[in-house]
């Protein structure tokens, strides 16, 4: 019997500290996010807008293809613009 409970008390710890883990991994309420280009609006994107810019807030124009804006996790390129949809790598402006 000690050794059933031993064993039971080991697989909650360990099943406990996985939890905590996964937690740690993702913040609650804090969904994952990804880079998707071609989709921000001029002077919106978040960083990266390409040669002569700095970085976020420098797109130079709407949709610019070197730009990226973070968004949810997945969502990248079902974002319609009118050029195309977005991209999870730069595209050629």
């Amino acid at each position: 019997m000690t050794r059933s409970l031993t064993l039971g008390c080991a697989l909650a710890l360990g099943v406990l500290a996985a939890g905590a883990a996964q937690a740690q991994a993702q913040p609650a309420g804090k969904p994952a996010m990804e880079k998707c280009y071609g989709v921000s609006l001029a002077g919106k994107n978040d960083c990266a807008a390409g040669p002569g810019t700095t970085c976020a807030g420098t797109s130079k124009v709407d949709y610019q293809g070197n730009a990226w804006k973070n968004v949810p996790a997945g969502t990248c390129t079902t974002i319609k613009t009118p050029k195309g949809t977005g991209s999870l790598s730069p595209l050629k402006t």
